[in-house]
């Protein structure tokens, strides 16, 4: 990390110019508005420094702590969620295994098997701070915040980037639901899929 301070009465106006234009080439990415800033993964970061967004979805609040597209991570990617109360995902699935880690707060997980033609009833699980879920793979499902305040979740997935299929309820066929790829978190990222789907 390149450092400078500016408010030194003994720096030349050239000093000063040179130096922010020496800090404007070091972060002309994150400036510049470049939508991929990160190009690998660095071994230690702080947390409170990464990038945050919705994503159009009013309650959550995600950050990738280990991605694929952002970081070539190949075999697992990692997210940190957090929902305020009464937000939750929409019913979906896909082709890769997930675990959550709850952190703090409240919740319910919705869980279908997806073995007829269409996910059905699912079946609620109460979801609180140290507990952790299994999402086995193409099982339709849903977390969503019950409690009064915001859930926080450590998200682990496997074969990433992730190929989502959204529902409108629990009964729309699988034939009907719909594919978000790449999903929103590597929209801007994401130029053409490194993983073979077999």
């Amino acid at each position: 990390m390149i450092v400078h301070s500016f408010g030194s009465a003994s720096s030349s106006p050239i000093a000063a110019v040179f130096s922010a234009a020496l800090l404007l080439f070091y972060f002309s990415d994150t400036i510049l508005g470049a939508p991929c800033p990160i190009n690998g993964l660095p071994i230690l970061r702080n947390i409170s420094d990464l990038p945050q967004d919705s994503y159009g979805r009013p309650g959550l609040s995600h950050m990738n702590i280990a991605g694929s597209v952002l970081h070539g991570m190949k075999e697992l990617e990692i997210w940190l969620q957090t929902f305020a109360p009464g937000s939750e995902t929409p019913i979906h699935r896909h082709s890769c295994e997930e675990v959550f880690v709850v952190l703090k707060g409240n919740g319910t997980l919705y869980l279908a098997e997806t073995h007829g033609n269409f996910p059905g009833k699912p079946i609620e699980f109460p979801i609180f701070a140290n507990s952790t879920l299994h999402i086995p793979i193409n099982d339709a499902h849903q977390v969503k915040n019950t409690g009064h305040d915001d859930l926080q979740v450590l998200v682990i997935i496997s074969r990433p980037p992730i190929k989502v299929f959204t529902y409108d309820d629990w009964f729309m066929p699988h034939t009907a639901a719909r594919l978000k790829f790449p999903y929103y978190w590597d929209e801007q990222c994401l130029q053409e899929s490194q993983k073979d789907e077999l």
